[in-house]
C-alpha cells in the first residue's frame, strides 16, 4: 500500500488542523495509506521575540519545506495565514481548503468574563502577538493597552490565565474552534473592528510544484469560493509588499457572482490608516478540470480544476486594490511603519 508521508508542525492545533486534512483525503482514497510527521519550525524555538521583529518571511514554514525539498514528506498542511505571498522555487500551494470562521476573537481573564473590549477598564493590558490587530484596536479602543503576547494558543491561555498581566488576549477565531474551545470566545470582532489577516481562517496544502502526482492528489481539497477569495488577498497582500512586519488588514465576500474585497493599511499605532473596497465579477465554478497551463501558479497557488478566467479576476482585483491604495500614499504609511517596527 502505498504511503502519503504528511509534514506538520508539532502544536496541538497545527495537529488538528493537519489530521482534519488528513481525514478527508483517506476518505478520498482508501487505497492509500497516511503517514504524518511533526517537526518545530523556527517560530516554534523563538518565544521571546515578537514576531515582526524575527524578520523572517517563512517562521512557521523553512523547516517544513526543507522536508518537502529533501522529498521527506510529499505534502505539509499549514494555516494559510502564515504562507508568504510568494513561495521558494520549487514549491506551490496545491490546495486551498474550506475557510473556517476568518475572524479575530476576544478571550478574557476569568475575572473580566461578560466584558467587552469597550467595557474593560482604563488601561487594561490586552495581548497580542500582531501588529495588525493591534493598529486596528488601539485606534478603535484608545483606553486599553497592547502588548505582545507569544506562544502557540495553549500557551498564550494558560499566560492569560495564571498570570495577572492581561485583562484579554486576540486570537483566531478559526483556532479555537478547530481545539473545541468555543466556550472561551468572549466576543467576535467584525471587520468593522478588526479586519483580519490574508488567508486567516483557511488552509493551504504546500506540495512540491512539478510533483503532478501528489498535486493531482490534493487538488480535490481546493474550496473554489475560498480559493478565489484567497487569491484576491494574497494578490492585494503581494502587491502592497506587506509582511507581518507591516499592519495590513483584509475582508473579502462572495456574493451573487460578485467578489467584493476591502484592504486596509495602518500605522503602527493605528492614527493613520487608509482603506477601501473593490468588486469584480467572477463566476464561482463548480469544479472541472481546465487543460494542463505551463506555468499555473498564482500568488502561489495551483489550481488546475478550477478555471483560469475566475482564478486571474480575482489576482486582478487583488492588484487593482493595492494601486489604489499606493496611489493614494499608503507606501508611505507602510515604510514608516516597517522602519518604526526595525528600530524598536
Amino acid at each position: 500500500m502505498r504511503v502519503i508521508r504528511v509534514g506538520t508542525r508539532k502544536s496541538q492545533l497545527a495537529r488538528i488542523q493537519t489530521d482534519s486534512v488528513v481525514a478527508t483525503l483517506k476518505a478520498l482514497y482508501p487505497g492509500l495509506q497516511f503517514e504524518i510527521i511533526a517537526m518545530s519550525t523556527t517560530g516554534d524555538k523563538i518565544l521571546d521575540t515578537a514576531l515582526s521583529k524575527i524578520g523572517e518571511k517563512s517562521l512557521f514554514t523553512k523547516e517544513l519545506e526543507h522536508a518537502l525539498e529533501r522529498n521527506e514528506v510529499d505534502l505539509v498542511v499549514h494555516s494559510l495565514k502564515d504562507l508568504p505571498t510568494v513561495l521558494p522555487p520549487g514549491f506551490t500551494i496545491g490546495a486551498v481548503c474550506k475557510r473556517e470562521c476568518p475572524y479575530d476573537a476576544v478571550v478574557f481573564h476569568p475575572k473580566f468574563v461578560g466584558k467587552t473590549l469597550e467595557t474593560l477598564p482604563e488601561k487594561s493590558v490586552v495581548g497580542t502577538s500582531s501588529l495588525r490587530r493591534a493598529a486596528q484596536l488601539q485606534r478603535k479602543f484608545p483606553h486599553l493597552e497592547f502588548k505582545s503576547i507569544r506562544g502557540n494558543l495553549n500557551t498564550r491561555l494558560r499566560k492569560l490565565d495564571e498570570l495577572q498581566e492581561f485583562s484579554a488576549i486576540i486570537l483566531a477565531a478559526a483556532g479555537l474552534q478547530r481545539m473545541g474551545w468555543q466556550n472561551r470566545v468572549g466576543q467576535i470582532l467584525h471587520p468593522e473592528e478588526c479586519m483580519y489577516a490574508v488567508g486567516q481562517g483557511a488552509l493551504g496544502v504546500e506540495v512540491r510544484a512539478k510533483d503532478q502526482d501528489i498535486l493531482d492528489l490534493v487538488g480535490v481539497l481546493h474550496d473554489p469560493e475560498t480559493l478565489l477569495r484567497c487569491i484576491a488577498e494574497r494578490a492585494f497582500l503581494r502587491h502592497l509588499e506587506g509582511g507581518c512586519s507591516v499592519p495590513v488588514a483584509v475582508h473579502t465576500a462572495m456574493k451573487d457572482g460578485q467578489l467584493y474585497l476591502t484592504g486596509g493599511v495602518w500605522s503602527l499605532n493605528g492614527a493613520e490608516s487608509m482603506q477601501e473596497t473593490m468588486q469584480a465579477t467572477i463566476h464561482v465554478p463548480a469544479q472541472h478540470e481546465d487543460g494542463p497551463e505551463d506555468d499555473p501558479q498564482l500568488v502561489g497557488i495551483t489550481a488546475r480544476n478550477i478555471p483560469r478566467e475566475a482564478q486571474l479576476a480575482a489576482e486582478n482585483l487583488g492588484i487593482s486594490l493595492a494601486t489604489l491604495l499606493l496611489n493614494k500614499g499608503a507606501k508611505n504609511i507602510l515604510d514608516v511603519a516597517r522602519q518604526l517596527n526595525d528600530a524598536h
